[in-house]
């Protein structure tokens, strides 16, 4: 029977293993809980721009735009926010549709996660 020798010997530890699979369950948790809300924030920010790109629009009331807005918005199944949550204003030729809102996102006990959303239509 041949005796290994240490140097040759390669891999990994019972508790490196774990500490790596607590690494890898604790990012996948965390993407679990954040990637949703962060889908939900592109969708407000398509829904803004299409609104305030419509032509249709131009010459319309802040409530009609708000109108539209909740239309993409029911579409979308947006929850964050309502139509009368944002700042329209005109600019440019056409309405300049923004928002801003903060997201909590419960982790573990009493650690949450906390994230600032923002975004304008003419960026």
């Amino acid at each position: 029977m041949s005796v290994m020798n240490k140097a040759s010997q390669r891999g990994i530890t019972v508790t490196g293993l774990l500490f790596g699979g607590m690494i890898l369950v604790l990012l996948v948790v965390l993407g679990m809980k954040v990637v949703p809300e962060v889908i939900e924030y592109s969708k407000i920010v398509s829904d803004i721009k299409a609104v305030a790109a419509d032509p249709a629009l131009r010459d319309a009331s802040p409530a009609d735009v708000r109108k539209a807005f909740s239309r993409f918005a029911n579409i979308d199944v947006i929850s964050a926010i309502t139509a009368q949550d944002l700042e329209i204003t005109r600019g440019g030729g056409g309405w300049v549709l923004s928002f801003a809102y903060r997201k909590e996102i419960p982790l573990v006990g009493p650690v949450s996660l906390v994230i600032d959303f923002e975004a304008t239509s003419d960026q």
